[in-house]
């Protein structure tokens, strides 16, 4: 199990789900997607791949007044969504993010995965969720079979487009307890926020891109060795 935290999710908001999710199977070689039908509680529905023991997620509105429909139409195209990171205390995460004056937009207990999400307004660049699950590889989100349907890459880092790059960067550091390099995340400035920009992907992905592609607004880059 890599140490925690660690960044174990990244998410696309998109209005054509099946078309992007289609052109990240092509473009990345991943196997199925999951479906999780819970996620129509936020109004969405959703694509999950699973990258060995990290996943990638399209969302995209099923009914008007979501956040994500609010700002795919503010942005006016797909667009980088949110980062899920995993922690070993999410009550000391959390405790952190209330010193520091982030808001929670959702939260939720259950038996194998507890988890925030914290408001993107305070956060900066992207709505960061917090999870714990139980046990520490599992990953509900996955789906119950996401073992067994995993392409041979990782997500290993991401970056962030946003302003004020430092003062963020400090934010994410003291509500996440470690340091963003350790944790493969990268802020880039711009004159505004423009959220997540890139995904980075282990060396193996390189078996099926070997040049950066870009889908859903997000760019995904092959690390190299």
């Amino acid at each position: 199990m890599a140490s925690l935290p660690r960044l174990r999710q990244a998410v696309i908001a998109s209005r054509d789900l099946d078309r992007t999710a289609a052109k990240l199977r092509q473009g990345l070689g991943l196997s199925e997607s999951y479906g999780d039908p819970g996620v129509e509680f936020f109004g969405l529905r959703n694509a999950v791949f699973a990258l060995e023991d990290t996943f990638l997620e399209v969302v995209s509105p099923i009914r008007s007044g979501t956040s994500a429909g609010r700002l795919l139409d503010r942005r006016g195209d797909d667009i980088g969504y949110m980062l899920m990171f995993q922690v070993e205390d999410l009550e000391a995460a959390r405790e952190r993010a209330r010193s520091a004056g982030v808001r929670e937009v959702f939260e939720l207990a259950l038996d194998d995965i507890a988890e925030v999400h914290l408001h993107p307004a305070d956060m900066r660049g992207a709505i960061v969720s917090l999870s714990e699950p139980n046990p520490p590889g599992s990953w509900r989100w996955g789906g119950p079979s996401w073992q067994s349907a995993t392409a041979p890459l990782r997500i290993v880092g991401a970056t962030v487009t946003v302003a004020e790059p430092g003062r963020v960067a400090d934010l994410w550091q003291t509500v996440l307890g470690a340091e963003l390099g350790q944790l493969g995340v990268m802020l880039q400035p711009s004159e505004v926020d423009r959220g997540l920009t890139e995904v980075l992907l282990t060396a193996e992905a390189q078996a099926g891109v070997d040049e950066p592609i870009m889908v859903g607004g997000v760019r995904f880059v092959p690390a190299r060795a």
